[in-house]
């Protein structure tokens, strides 16, 4: 029996001005699987991907969310949608501690109406020890977390609200070998659970080392959608840098 994607994006396309940024892409994820997205800074990636995120609204193009159409016009009909993004800046309020960013305008409150501070902090305890059982720092300000600490705090927000479809750009830039590893286990942790991530990167070997398959653009086109356990390292550069889809030998052109 034929799995039903989580998301499938269907002949996408975007203009701005006369420059095409998306042209007819076709992408889909499915449940517990890592899909990396690559390709030059301008070849689209984050473009195609703000468009599943709300941020960009298609000229033309149908997303489909457990194989029902969808309409997304803005980050609000994403989330409806169970999708949540965690940009590279991540979000997070540096002088507020885990638990205020993780409800940050979704406050518990007590029967009086008061900000409820125990459940928040009980609520993160119970989300953290899940997802990342090492994290004890929960009275400190995120400004003082590490990398991946603060990479934590910002995926456990997404879980916590019940994503089911997370987007990352770039979660282990500027990070340690060992903060690193900290969110390598976080993604597999997810993937466990059924969770779908397309990530974006630029980093080749961290595509091979955390994704299922790699969907590489150039030029605002799709070069090819590949297995991992298909293709090497090389392959994936030759895909960014030259357009040619290691598997069929066809090139995009500009």
């Amino acid at each position: 029996m034929t799995q039903t994607p989580l998301v499938e994006m269907r002949d996408m396309n975007i203009r701005f001005g006369g420059n095409h940024a998306v042209n007819n892409v076709s992408v889909d994820l499915n449940p517990g699987e890592v899909v990396g997205l690559l390709g030059h800074n301008g070849a689209g990636k984050s473009t195609l991907i703000k468009m599943l995120s709300g941020a960009y609204r298609p000229d033309s193009g149908e997303i489909r969310i457990n194989g029902e159409k969808v309409e997304i016009h803005n980050p609000r009909d994403a989330r409806a949608h169970n999708i949540e993004t965690i940009y590279q800046t991540l979000a997070l309020a540096d002088n507020l501690d885990a638990a205020s960013n993780l409800f940050l305008g979704r406050e518990l409150v007590t029967g009086s109406g008061f900000v409820d501070d125990d459940a928040m902090e009980a609520e993160t305890r119970k989300i953290m020890a899940r997802l990342n059982p090492n994290f004890k720092n929960f009275a400190a300000p995120v400004s003082s977390l590490s990398g991946g600490q603060r990479q934590s705090v910002a995926i456990a927000r997404a879980v916590y609200f019940n994503a089911k479809i997370l987007i990352m750009d770039e979660p282990t830039a500027a990070l340690g070998p060992h903060e690193t590893q900290m969110v390598a286990d976080l993604i597999q942790q997810l993937k466990a659970e059924g969770l779908g991530i397309f990530l974006i990167d630029h980093d080749v070997h961290q595509v091979m080392k955390l994704c299922d398959r790699a969907a590489v653009m150039k030029n605002g086109k799709l070069v090819g959608v590949v297995n991992i356990a298909d293709v090497t390292d090389d392959d994936l550069l030759g895909m960014i840098i030259l357009g040619k889809n290691p598997i069929t030998g066809e090139i995009v052109t500009d």
